[in-house]
């Protein structure tokens, strides 16, 4: 890739340094792996894994923020699209955008109305290598209480299609109902490739009661993965409410639920201990517990094993996770309520928003063998770092472990051409980040190495000054790049190596900003990438420096590569490299 140097560095000391009053609050610790994005409501959490990558979907608790204008409690009605983020670290998060189901699901019957398209919750997603090596991703959700959807993809971002024109699964699915809410998908593939889903809950149904509710099912899925395979069973889920998912552990089913707010009195439970001869302690309100099965189409072959994440207490208002192995360690992927909390207490949004989600991570014990899942602490501190961050690596902007002044609305497509994505329309390989003055980025466990890096790339547009700051978001800059453009452009500085060693959080603070839009950045071991040779340019020099970033006073002879900065004719700042032959 050709580079283009139009950008001016000043190294540690010369940059404008801007207040810390004028940097942009966080609302999620700088030490805090939760939740991990500091820029979205989400909830309802699902995930696979993908060529290294974990990819996490959500419920889009934002998309409903954003229509009740950033007030008042989350009503679920609006929530029409779904959330996608990934890592490969556990602690930096790429957010890929939003999957817009409204979209496409559009061409859904409307008759009857309840097998219709009416909005994204939930979801659920499994993916598969198929005999002639070509993959497919499936995403399951709920649509309200009606049903559950299915969408189909080639990757793990989409482009996501509907393989139907109706819900997968409703209320005319022959043994589906009596179940007061046919909803919130689990789905897995066993070890010989066959899918299968769990669904359901709400109040009893069919004679059930507060501790035997009824309304737990599973069913198993044809080949195609978008339909039913024969018949739909019950699980005797002792106080099921919602949230199902499914796990395979050493060949066994594992399925785990969200237990209701029913009162739990002790002579019902001691009378379930016995049927089914197990000493467990009842389950607390909206808590996570999970049961096994090796015959799972066998209502009686299901054994309860207790609960194994608590409710998050305060300020969630209910409760939802997915237990997934990624790179030898099992994750407690749930939702909680803590950056809404924080972003009321500071002022930053309407005291009376209430119900807006985050999802969160923490590390979670598993015995495979015997299907132990330990109760789970649940922590702002979340997951640890299971590798560094390579930033001689093109990292998007979007790929962040925190943020200030950065709001989901503030995520753009780059291109207007929809056909591979865009925010709002379905996950996207392309966004950009708005970025105003004061406004930051942050990655964690950027690793240089002992060479360092010589050379900094930035991809953006409009009119700004970007400060590279370690370790703090108030400490002194260790570069600044002075940067304006019409148009993307990849902006270089040299840098100096004696600064950018070892392993650092990075972050990228823009004092000042003009319409910035933040696409991208690298380092680099490289100091000649993108010297061009000299030639004569319009406009004179306003200031000149080194490549190690110390200013040239005027008059100042210096032989070699000299940064300068100039004004075109129409005023545009811009930075050329020349080469001086002259001492």
């Amino acid at each position: 890739m050709q580079l283009r140097i139009i950008s001016l560095a000043a190294m540690l000391g010369i940059g404008l340094h801007l207040s810390a009053q004028s940097i942009e609050k966080n609302y999620k610790g700088l030490s805090d792996g939760n939740p991990i994005s500091a820029s979205v409501f989400c909830a309802d959490p699902t995930a696979l894994d993908y060529n290294g990558r974990l990819y996490v979907y959500g419920s889009n608790d934002h998309q409903q923020f954003i229509k009740n204008n950033k007030k008042n409690g989350n009503g679920y009605g609006d929530i029409k699209s779904l959330v996608v983020l990934s890592t490969d670290d556990m602690v930096n998060w790429t957010f890929h955008g939003t999957i817009d189901t409204k979209k496409i699901c559009s061409s859904w019957t409307t008759n009857p109305w309840y097998q219709g398209y009416g909005v994204s919750w939930a979801p659920s997603v499994v993916w598969r290598t198929k005999e002639d090596g070509t993959e497919e991703f499936f995403l399951y959700f709920c649509n309200s209480s009606h049903g559950i959807g299915v969408l189909k993809a080639d990757s793990p971002i989409g482009p996501w299609k509907s393989p139907l024109s109706r819900l997968m699964i409703h209320r005319d699915t022959p043994g589906a109902t009596p179940c007061s809410a046919v909803f919130d998908p689990g789905v897995v593939i066993d070890e010989n490739g066959v899918g299968w889903i769990t669904f359901g809950g709400l109040d009893p149904v069919d004679g059930g009661t507060d501790i035997q509710p009824k309304n737990a099912r599973i069913a198993k899925l044809k080949p195609s993965m978008t339909a039913i395979d024969g018949s739909i069973a019950k699980i005797p889920a002792p106080y099921h409410f919602e949230a199902n998912e499914l796990n395979i552990l050493d060949g066994k089913f594992v399925y785990t639920y969200c237990s209701n707010w029913a009162d739990r009195k002790d002579s019902d439970w001691n009378k379930y201990k016995k049927e089914q001869g197990i000493s467990l302690s009842k389950p607390d309100k909206c808590t996570m517990c999970y049961m096994v099965s090796d015959d799972p189409m066998n209502p009686d072959s299901w054994v309860y094993k207790g609960v194994y994440g608590k409710h998050p207490g305060f300020p969630s208002p209910n409760n939802h996770s997915h237990l997934h192995l990624f790179q030898g360690n099992y994750y407690y992927i749930y939702h909680w309520g803590p950056l809404m909390q924080k972003m009321k207490d500071g002022g930053a949004i309407d005291s009376s928003c209430d119900g807006y989600r985050s999802i969160c991570v923490n590390k979670a014990t598993v015995n495979e063998e015997t299907q132990k899942v330990n109760s789970v602490t649940l922590n702002l501190t979340g997951a640890t770092a299971i590798k560094n961050l390579d930033p001689y690596a093109l990292q998007e902007a979007e790929t962040t472990a925190n943020s200030g002044g950065v709001m989901y609305e503030d995520y753009k497509n780059v291109k207007s051409d929809t056909k591979i994505s865009s925010l709002g329309n379905d996950a996207s390989r392309n966004l950009y980040v708005k970025m105003k003055a004061g406004a930051w980025t942050m990655v964690r466990n950027a690793d240089f190495g002992e060479e360092g890096a010589k050379s900094f790339m930035l991809r953006a547009k409009g009119t700004g000054k970007m400060e590279i700051r370690f370790d703090k978001k108030t400490a002194t800059a260790v570069a600044t790049l002075d940067f304006t453009s019409s148009d993307w452009e990849d902006q270089v500085i040299v840098i100096d190596p004696e600064v950018f060693k070892g392993k650092h959080d990075v972050f990228f603070v823009f004092t000042e900003a003009d319409k910035v839009q933040f696409d991208a950045w690298n380092f680099s071991h490289d100091t000649t990438v993108g010297i061009a040779p000299s030639r004569t340019v319009e406009g004179q020099p306003s200031a000149r420096y080194d490549l190690s970033g110390h200013r040239l006073n005027d008059g100042t002879s210096h032989r070699g590569i000299v940064i300068e900065q100039y004004k075109d004719a129409s005023g545009t700042k811009h930075t050329r490299k020349r080469f001086n032959s002259q001492r």
